[in-house]
């Protein structure tokens, strides 16, 4: 058999590539003869810097020192093409895994903006931005404040960082704010919810990043009246990633939003390795019905259908309706016995996982 092993980051718990060898370790275990090709992926979020590294290896890494999302700082790797493209990722520095305790009112994106201006202090002409896995709801705010932006009270003083802030916002001052660079900015979002309302920013994710329902309410509030000030298209299908990112850089820096997964899929050659492969593995920490909406997974079961190649999913947890497209799943949880075992070693149940995966689709 073809078979391609392309699984997204299990987010906080282990990169894309490592998740990918370890399940075709486990797969080969049970059919050493078959013909296994790798192709880790990402969608803007976690492993995106990896995704685009392992697919342009001469692109040249770098790392800067940056505030995290609570202000402690953190080292933050980039990417720079050889045509002056620099690739980002928000995870990197303003990601949620960097906070010791979910910060949902005051955790910001600041040093995202800090990255961005040093990309551009290189020298780079374009940006690629990965959106995904943030620590806060803050509408991109923090990171456009590093970029010069100002935002004040209506006593004219600054406002504080973090989302809830934003609920004090009088006035937007853009005079200082450094230019986009001159090939443009292109955000990569790993979903397809607006700024705001029920399906937004703070209502779908906020709880993720540690809101309850009163700081869910309190954060919408405060992302509608950034909206009220900024303009733009708050409504545009994926302006609500990284808790509202996408929309603050569209609106305020020309920023492009583009799908993720489908980019980074392109960037890698999914469809080439599509083609004549007779079964994809693919897998990330929670399997449901997120994942459907601008997410590897679901991005990665539409290429697949269209090629009419069968998909395997081994994911941490798994939960909701399996679509009619997913051969077979595996639940790294339910192999170890617990969260906190699948959580300690999670290589090893990926393995498991494969192995699994290879006895329920095939007969040896």
């Amino acid at each position: 058999m073809r078979v391609v092993v392309a699984p997204d980051s299990f987010k906080g718990s282990v990169a894309a590539d490592d998740a990918a060898r370890a399940l075709a370790r486990g797969w080969l275990a049970q059919r050493p003869g078959d013909d296994v090709r790798l192709l880790p992926l990402a969608d803007g979020g976690e492993g995106t810097v990896d995704a685009f590294a392992a697919a342009l290896p001469e692109a040249e890494r770098r790392t800067t020192v940056a505030p995290g999302p609570d202000g402690r700082p953190v080292s933050a790797a980039w990417l720079l093409l050889p045509d002056r493209t620099a690739v980002l990722e928000l995870a990197q520095s303003s990601g949620l895994p960097l906070l010791p305790a979910p910060n949902p009112l005051g955790a910001h994106t600041y040093g995202l903006g800090v990255v961005a201006r040093a990309a551009l202090d290189t020298g780079a002409t374009r940006l690629v931005i990965g959106l995904g896995g943030s620590a806060s709801t803050d509408g991109g705010a923090g990171a456009l404040r590093a970029l010069g932006l100002r935002l004040h009270d209506n006593q004219s003083k600054d406002l504080p960082l973090g989302g809830a802030a934003l609920a004090e916002l009088a006035r937007l001052d853009t005079t200082d704010r450094v230019p986009p660079p001159p090939g443009g900015v292109q955000l990569l979002v790993d979903v397809t919810a607006p700024l705001t309302g029920p399906a937004g920013a703070a209502a779908t994710y906020g709880p993720q990043k540690g809101a309850g329902p009163a700081e869910v309410v309190l954060l919408d509030a405060a992302l509608r009246r950034f909206a009220d000030l900024a303009g733009g298209a708050p409504d545009q299908p994926g302006a609500g990633a990284a808790g509202g990112t996408a929309y603050g850089l569209a609106a305020l820096w020309d920023a492009r939003i583009t799908p993720g997964a489908a980019t980074i899929a392109t960037l890698v050659g999914l469809g080439d390795a599509l083609a004549g492969a007779d079964l994809v593995l693919t897998g990330e920490g929670r399997f449901d019905e997120t994942s459907l909406t601008g997410k590897v997974v679901g991005s990665l079961l539409d290429s697949a259908a269209s090629a009419g190649v069968p998909v395997a999913v081994a994911a941490g947890q798994i939960s909701g309706p399996i679509p009619g497209s997913v051969a077979a799943t595996v639940s790294l949880v339910e192999l170890a016995g617990s969260i906190d075992a699948a959580l300690n070693d999670p290589t090893t149940w990926l393995a498991e996982a494969g192995t699994a995966l290879s006895r329920r689709l095939t007969r040896g």
